[in-house]
């Protein structure tokens, strides 16, 4: 086998993946019967943020101990997978939007999923790939029961709903994909 055969198959790829797509199905099936409402950035950000947790087992390996001694560089292996994740979480959602009910633009997908996974990358890094879906599950409760935001803090805490434009939201999903990259990247996860 190949090392990237190897790499995939211990991050459990296969199984994050389906996960993705029956996440982004679901969304499909809800949409077009009608229970979201149009522009209601709720449901997608749930089906993103279900992704980006999916994705996030496999940011940890089976034996940490063969990771940190492994022969072979890391850092770009580990910036590559978060980027890659991300990209397939965006891609499930804008895949089955051309199936016809629209729901989200993609500069709000984008956004959404790449502050998302550098979400998830970040609590890989500070509680290991174990937990690192905690982060943005916790993060998205905080958007579900949180009201309308008022204030700059609350236009920052409420950055996942937030329109595509708006300066909070795109500065925040930033700064989160930097910092839990790079700290992913860099640390790795933690055991």
């Amino acid at each position: 086998m190949r090392w990237l055969t190897l790499y995939a198959r211990s991050r459990q790829v296969p199984a994050a993946l389906a996960a993705v797509l029956i996440g982004a199905v679901t969304l499909w099936a809800l949409a077009r019967d009608g229970n979201a409402g149009p522009g209601d950035p709720r449901m997608p950000a749930l089906v993103l943020t279900t992704g980006a947790m999916a994705v996030s087992v496999g940011l940890g390996g089976q034996d940490p101990a063969l990771d940190r001694t492994a022969a072979i560089r890391w850092i770009p292996r580990r910036a590559a997978h978060v980027l890659l994740a991300g990209v397939a979480v965006a891609a499930s959602l804008l895949t089955v939007q051309t199936m016809g009910v629209s729901m989200a633009t993609t500069a709000f997908v984008a956004r959404d999923s790449a502050g998302l996974m550098g979400l998830v990358a970040l609590g890989a890094a500070l509680s290991g790939g174990q937990y690192a879906w905690t982060l943005p599950f916790a993060w998205l409760s905080l958007v579900f029961f949180a009201p309308p935001p008022t204030s700059a803090p609350m236009h920052v805490a409420m950055w996942m709903l937030l329109p595509p434009g708006t300066a909070a939201g795109t500065w925040t999903a930033l700064v989160l994909t930097v910092v839990g990259s790079t700290a992913y990247a860099v640390a790795g996860p933690r055991r």
